[in-house]
């Protein structure tokens, strides 16, 4: 990365930048790029994607309920409710 870099960039965003700016954003350019290509030289991020492939996370469902079997306790619950729905306010 140079300081032409570092134009077209604030050339991009549509900003002013002055040349103490130019420098001081160099550097720290620099210093986030060094850091991701370290993030990407890392294996352990492929180590963990493939580790989460291989444990399953989801649990089956054994002994899935009755569609609709708590429906009458929860309406009983809310302050308003409507043809089997939870009336709510309008928020849009």
């Amino acid at each position: 990365m140079q300081i032409k870099d570092v134009e077209k960039l604030a050339e991009l965003a549509r900003i002013e930048i002055n040349d103490e700016e130019k420098n001081e954003l160099l550097g720290d350019l620099q210093a986030i790029l060094g850091y991701v290509e370290q993030v990407n030289k890392a294996s352990t991020v492929n180590q963990v994607n493939q580790a989460i492939e291989h444990v399953n996370i989801m649990r089956e469902d054994k002994e899935p309920h009755e569609t609709g079997i708590y429906t009458d306790k929860i309406l009983a619950e809310v302050p308003e409710s409507q043809d089997g729905y939870v009336k709510v306010k309008k928020i849009l």
